[in-house]
């Protein structure tokens, strides 16, 4: 299966990891500024954008996407990186921190949660990956709508993005929430201001990572990267400063 990447710039290593139904289309702006010291490392996730979108529902779950992420690193030569997700890019990114923390050189968590701790919030998620599922196998990818960060025109496949939803969206238990204090690389958590559903996650993300920093960009909601860059990309520039 051939998984998309593209690397800009030179120096140490950021692997841009977008969010559910985007696509590495909607980091134009922070690569522009990261290529600037720093190799903007982008990719597309299976089932989105670029990068193929098999039938087989077997083959999208959080194992092979950590794979297709270790497998970029190596191909771009790096030991390390710094990982920068958004939404479920950023759950996947605190997945790699807990489970290969030598890759991870620093995290920066967009917008995104740490999954849930009582059953009933992971059965509430699940749901709603469900129902995006259904609505991309009922009506395509004009099944897409809502955040500034979804565009239905970079995708091959409406059944790529539903087995996305199925097998990658879906959460089983709580073990990214529980390790979140064992995490040591330093983190910089970003949430909009009108971020609703990710506000108390991206809270919480920061009394438990050790030595964590929360910013909140005022007037964004889900996407800031997309939304207000200028104000995205500097806050994103200090943290990448101070490593």
């Amino acid at each position: 299966m051939a998984i998309f990447h593209e690397a800009t710039g030179s120096g140490p290593v950021v692997l841009l990891t977008h969010g559910f139904a985007a696509s590495s289309h909607m980091f134009a702006a922070t690569v522009e500024a990261v290529a600037v010291g720093h190799t903007a490392v982008v990719w597309d996730q299976l089932g989105h954008g670029r990068s193929d979108a098999p039938d087989e529902p077997g083959a999208y779950s959080v194992a092979t996407s950590l794979q297709a992420m270790l497998g970029i690193l190596d191909a771009v030569g790096a030991e390390d990186a710094v990982l920068l997700g958004h939404s479920l890019g950023g759950y996947l990114s605190l997945e790699l921190a807990l489970a290969h923390p030598p890759r991870v050189r620093a995290l920066v968590l967009v917008d995104t949660g740490p999954g849930y701790r009582s059953d009933r919030g992971r059965e509430q998620w699940n749901e709603m990956a469900a129902g995006y599922a259904r609505d991309l196998d009922e009506h395509g990818l004009a099944g897409l709508t809502g955040s500034a960060e979804l565009s239905a025109g970079v995708h091959r496949s409406a059944g790529g993005l539903a087995n996305a939803a199925r097998g990658v969206l879906r959460q089983s238990d709580g073990h990214v929430m529980e390790g979140l204090a064992s995490i040591t690389a330093p983190s910089l958590i970003v949430v909009g201001e009108h971020d609703q559903a990710f506000l108390a996650g991206s809270q919480y993300m920061s009394t438990k990572i050790p030595g964590a920093r929360l910013a909140m960009i005022p007037g964004a909601g889900h996407a800031p990267p997309v939304t207000h860059p200028a104000e995205f990309n500097r806050v994103l520039q200090d943290f990448l400063d101070s490593l």
